[in-house]
């Protein structure tokens, strides 16, 4: 690439030159053609012998002025339009160089005949190196996590929800649809039409013609934004009839769409180990194992450990007992429900040495509450929807992961030193956070928390138990569902008003 820019430069300067040379020698005929005779022999014009007056001779000169005169003006104004031409073509060929330049960095708007300077194009590209977009950014805590938001072509998934936003929604503002409208079309635009130093290969379809993408072969996206660097965008393809991913990193850095790149992921012989610490809750394990069979999962291995329950040395133990090299890792609890569509995320935002993958998981609420209209809560596959009245993202919890073994070895793996109930993952966390690797933190719509009665035990130390109550409280039931059970007795009160007035007056 940057041959082919020194070559196009070396032209341009030639064709300068060129263009100079040929004023050049204009304006040297012009100097010809206008310069007095010199040669003293030459007699004046008219017929030998004859006499001519004065007059005659004045009007001669006078047409000789306007010819000449008439003849400088069209040369000048040849000479301003070889000039006009010459900036014309400079600012063509300096504008294919900068439209060359774009287009080997970043996605231009179309219709967009203005580019941007080498300077501006120079900061864009600096907010890029400054952004946590190749290499993760140390932090000092969980609360310094820039999380992402999830989406699909229909749907968002977010974090920050108050109390009138939902876990799940169609995007309603105009200027966000077309946000992620023109994201998605800059990302089929680097798959269909690559740079020469794309991660990846042609492709043809069934027929020999040429592969092409189109927004229905788009299976999901991730976007954050850093407030003082920009936007980034990381985009999924994937046809139907075909095995490999196509992944596309973009960046918005307050500016136009910026190419990061583009590579194509094969993820069919990535296995994942999922490991699950489990004490008793032998009812909850074998709803796992049905989830799990139903998945098409076959190959599990159990190893037992008679000591007191740690859910960080379990998985620790997990961990070690694979010998088989490197392994991606699904840390998982029992209670947990997720879709083989989510473990391909996993595969997609885990990479050894680069990214660790912590998404975010939707919680449920009680369905005693939720459905307590029912006389029979529906059964769990029917529970799963993200409603705001049925549960919630649980951006506060750590516990689910995916990692490759490596980095879980390098890093040092879980605290032993955390007993019990909850802290150990949040270690783990801090740990990745402090390091080089980028921590994707993100809601995921395939994995689901099941409700299930907790118990906080009082053997827990302060902190724990402060933890372990607040996790209780946010698990029972929305904030509109808790707020009808506060106020119940007002609003019973308020029926029996109302049935006692509607009673009297058809009495009266």
């Amino acid at each position: 690439m940057p041959r082919r820019g020194l070559i196009l430069q070396t032209r341009t300067h030639w064709l300068l030159l060129g263009l100079a040379l040929l004023c050049s020698l204009i304006l040297f005929l012009y100097l010809l053609e206008c310069a007095p005779q010199t040669d003293g022999n030459a007699s004046l014009p008219g017929i030998v012998g004859e006499n001519y007056g004065k007059e005659y001779y004045q009007a001669l000169l006078q047409e000789q002025e306007e010819h000449y005169q008439t003849r400088a003006t069209s040369l000048k104004r040849q000479i301003a339009q070889l000039k006009q031409e010459l900036q014309e073509m400079s600012e063509k060929m300096r504008s294919l160089q900068e439209r060359k330049n774009v287009g080997a960095n970043g996605i231009g708007y179309q219709g967009n005949k203005e580019q941007a300077p080498s300077d501006l194009l120079e900061f864009l590209h600096s907010q890029i190196d400054k952004a946590e977009v190749s290499i993760g950014a140390k932090l000092p805590s969980e609360y310094g996590v820039i999380p992402f938001e999830s989406f699909t072509l229909m749907k968002v998934f977010q974090l920050e929800m108050g109390l009138t936003r939902h876990p799940e929604e169609k995007p309603v503002r105009k200027d966000k649809r077309d946000e992620l409208v023109e994201v998605i079309e800059a990302g089929l635009e680097v798959i269909n039409n690559p740079d020469e130093d794309d991660e990846q290969e042609d492709e043809d379809g069934p027929l020999g013609e040429k592969l092409v993408f189109n927004e229905n072969d788009f299976i999901e996206g991730y976007y954050r934004t850093e407030r003082d660097k920009g936007t980034l965008y990381e985009l999924f393809f994937k046809k139907a009839d075909l095995t490999e991913y196509r992944h596309v990193t973009l960046f918005r850095p307050f500016g136009p769409l910026m190419k990061v790149k583009s590579e194509m992921i094969d993820i069919t012989r990535s296995i994942i180990n999922i490991i699950v610490p489990l004490a008793e809750r032998t009812e909850a394990f074998a709803q796992f194992m049905q989830n799990f069979s139903e998945s098409n999962f076959h190959n599990y291995t159990l190893v037992s450990l008679n000591e007191e329950f740690n859910r960080g040395r379990g998985l620790n133990v997990g961990a070690r007992a694979w010998d088989k090299g490197e392994v991606l890792m699904f840390f998982c609890d029992v209670d947990i429900y997720f879709s083989a569509e989510f473990l391909n995320s996993c595969r997609l935002n885990a990479e050894p040495g680069k990214k660790v993958f912590y998404p975010v998981v939707f919680s449920l609420y009680n369905p005693a509450i939720v459905y307590a209209n029912l006389d029979v809560p529906p059964p769990v596959e029917q529970q799963l929807v993200h409603k705001k009245d049925s549960g919630f993202w649980r951006d506060f919890g750590f516990g689910m992961t995916c990692q490759y073994r490596s980095d879980f070895l390098t890093i040092g793996g879980f605290d032993m030193e955390v007993k019990g109930w909850g802290g150990e993952d949040v270690h783990l966390y801090r740990k990745y956070l402090h390091g080089d690797l980028i921590v994707i933190r993100t809601p995921v719509p395939g994995l689901f928390h099941l409700w299930h009665e907790k118990r906080c035990a009082d053997e827990l130390t302060p902190e724990q138990y402060r933890m372990c109550i607040q996790s209780k409280a946010m698990n029972e039931a929305s904030h509109s569902h808790l707020g009808m059970l506060v106020f119940r007795e007002e609003i019973e009160t308020h029926l029996h008003k109302q049935a006692y007035r509607t009673n009297s007056e058809s009495v009266g």
